[in-house]
């Protein structure tokens, strides 16, 4: 049987060849037919995992929660040392240096990450802000927001940090930080379908191993990743409850 497997499209694209060796290495370690599909926004992958073609995703902290609780999706692994942040960011050289300096009016350049976005927003709440008094514009990814950011299209955009830290010295010179939260506790994660599930304890083994050798280690790097660790259960469902308690701070 082959399998399908899939990463957030929140991510960074340079790793994109990381995964495809990762992959290859994963198929060797299994014995396993595994093929790596990428989707380039958030409706297509959902399309897919809606259709029941995903069997194993790096999935954001929204859509690990969803396939979790309601799609019957098993929790293998999360990225060591490694935690999902985001980052609001202006032009460098710009008027809006920090929180205080926002107003009503404010044009905000956003994506469909719904992880990053609630973040953001909960951030600016700080200068009372919300989605009733600000201009959000959409846009298809993070590269989209910080070329409309530079061009003077949004006078603020909202990051995934990793992101954000990892464009080009040639970007990040024309933007400047504005704020950048530290929850800690909201991580992509590994995830399994129905189908793979009970290959858990054999991909988790064959994950947290690979810093035990040298090949594996250059493929972590080259996927921008150090390592993994154990995502239990119980530490899905403490992430998921956090998530939900974010959201519904941001909604009331």
């Amino acid at each position: 049987m082959n399998y399908v497997m899939t990463i957030s499209p929140d991510f960074n694209i340079k790793f994109v060849p990381g995964w495809f060796v990762f992959n290859s290495w994963l198929q060797k370690h299994l014995g396993q037919g595994i093929k790596l599909e990428m989707f380039m926004d958030f409706p297509a992958q959902q399309a897919a995992l809606d259709s029941e073609r995903i069997d194993l995703i790096f999935a954001n902290p929204s859509n690990a929660a969803t396939l979790v609780r309601e799609r019957g999706f098993v929790p293998i692994a999360r990225p060591l040392g490694r935690s999902d942040e985001a980052v609001i960011a202006a032009r460098a050289g710009g008027p809006i240096k920090a929180i205080d300096d926002l107003k009503p009016g404010v044009r905000v350049g956003t994506t469909a990450d719904p992880d990053v976005h609630m973040m953001c927003m909960i951030m600016i709440e700080a200068a009372d802000l919300n989605a009733t008094n600000i201009a959000l514009q959409r846009y298809d990814n993070f590269i989209a927001v910080a070329k409309n950011l530079m061009r003077g299209g949004c006078d603020l955009g909202f990051f995934l940090a990793d992101m954000f830290n990892e464009m080009s010295p040639g970007i990040r010179k024309e933007l400047q930080v504005v704020v950048q939260s530290q929850i800690f506790s909201v991580h992509h994660a590994l995830l399994a379908g129905p189908r793979m599930a009970g290959m858990r304890e054999q991909i988790l083994a064959s994950l947290t191993g690979m810093n035990s050798d040298a090949k594996a280690k250059g493929i972590l790097g080259d996927m921008g990743l150090t390592g993994w660790e154990e995502m239990s259960r119980e530490d899905a469902e403490f992430m998921i409850d956090l998530m939900d308690t974010l959201t519904w701070d941001l909604q009331s």
